[in-house]
C-alpha cells in the first residue's frame, strides 16, 4: 500500500477567526484510538466547541466531536472524550507561560492528515471584543470595495 503524501483536511473551525484574534500557531500530533482515525478518514469531526486545556504539563484538547465508527463495535469509543495532544516539552512550556500571563486560549483552528499522520493546527487566540469584529467586518468590506472598483477602472468601466 502507497504511503500518503500531501496534506488533506478533516475539519476547520472557521468560526475562531472571527471569535479570536490569532497570535501564534503550532502543529501539533493527536492520540487517537484505531476507531476514531478510522472516522477521521471518513470525514467527519467537528471542531466547533473545541477548545485545549493545560493539565499537569500536558496539552488536551476537549469537546472535539469525532462521531464513532459505523462498523466499529464494543471497540468504539466516545465522541467527545479529551484527547492528548502532542507537542515537544520546550513548545509546552512557552505556551504555559503564556497563557499564564494573559487572557489567552488555545484553540483549534484545524484538523488534517499530514503524510498519514493526524496534526491539529492549535492557536494562540485573544478573544475579541464585538467592537472588535466590527471593525473587521468594516475594513474587510472597505477593501472588498477597494478591489472591486480597481477591477472596474481596469476593465474601462
Amino acid at each position: 500500500m502507497p504511503k500518503e503524501k500531501g496534506r488533506n483536511v478533516i475539519a476547520t473551525n472557521r468560526k475562531a477567526r472571527h471569535d479570536y484574534t490569532i497570535l501564534d500557531t503550532y502543529e501539533a500530533g493527536i492520540a487517537l484510538v484505531g476507531t476514531e482515525v478510522k472516522s477521521l478518514r471518513e470525514g467527519k469531526a467537528s471542531l466547533v466547541d473545541a477548545f485545549a486545556t493545560i493539565d499537569d504539563g500536558e496539552i488536551w484538547l476537549r469537546m472535539v466531536h469525532i462521531p464513532e465508527y459505523g462498523h466499529g463495535s464494543w471497540t468504539n469509543h466516545t465522541p467527545r472524550r479529551k484527547r492528548k495532544l502532542l507537542l515537544h516539552r520546550r513548545e509546552i512550556d512557552n505556551l504555559v507561560g503564556k497563557i499564564r500571563d494573559g487572557n489567552l486560549t488555545l484553540v483549534p483552528l484545524s484538523m488534517y492528515f499530514n503524510d498519514g499522520k493526524v496534526k491539529v493546527e492549535l492557536a494562540l487566540a485573544r478573544g475579541k471584543q464585538a467592537h472588535d469584529k466590527r471593525q473587521d467586518i468594516a475594513k474587510r468590506t472597505a477593501r472588498r470595495e477597494v478591489e472591486r472598483e480597481m477591477g472596474r477602472r481596469v476593465k474601462g468601466m
